[in-house]
């Protein structure tokens, strides 16, 4: 099982991975990369650190990597089941929209340390499925939101490449907030 080091924000064990080839390892190395960089922006940070706003967004560092957590866990449910694990986000209330407002930002009694713990597992859990995935160009319909084209279908593979970009978005989005935080960059 892997644990998280709140000194680099890392994993420090690993698991054996399946010596995979070909796009599964292109999918696995990529995600891993990306995932590096987010991660690495909170190394050597305290709880009230990771849930400082430090430029004009309303994003932490903490919120930001719940956010991601998020999104592999509803993509990979997704690649599963299907829209129904997403849900009709046509029919969301102001409530759901507030409740999904909190996976942006550290809520009291969040930890630095459980928030890359849930991020680690959530990882480990998509990385567990590229291996296994049967199908990797499997489709399945999107479900209803208004930011995706009506009856449009998105395989395991698009599923898992969305997981790549909004990952490596985010970990943009993160150096930027903790170069404002303490002048640390992530490359440079």
């Amino acid at each position: 099982m892997t644990t998280t080091e709140r000194s680099t924000g890392e994993p420090t064990t690993r698991e054996p991975a399946a010596a995979l080839t070909g796009e599964r390892a292109d999918l696995l190395e990529m995600l891993a990369k990306n995932r590096h960089f987010l991660r690495f922006t909170t190394r050597e940070l305290t709880d009230e650190q990771a849930g400082l706003r430090t430029t004009a967004s309303e994003l932490c560092l903490g919120g930001l990597i719940k956010h991601v957590t998020a999104v592999e866990r509803n993509w990979r449910n997704f690649i599963l089941e299907g829209p129904s694990a997403m849900g009709d986000f046509t029919a969301m209330t102001e409530a759901d929209w507030a409740q999904r407002a909190d996976q942006f930002r550290m809520l009291p009694g969040d930890t630095l340390d459980a928030v890359l713990a849930d991020y680690t597992e959530a990882a480990r859990l998509t990385d567990e499925l590229v291996a296994t995935l049967p199908d990797l160009g499997a489709t399945q319909p999107l479900p209803k939101a208004p930011w995706f084209q009506a009856e449009t279908e998105w395989s395991a593979r698009r599923a898992l490449m969305h997981i790549m970009a909004e990952t490596a978005q985010h970990a943009g989005h993160a150096d930027i907030i903790r170069e404002s935080l303490d002048g640390a960059k992530s490359m440079g």
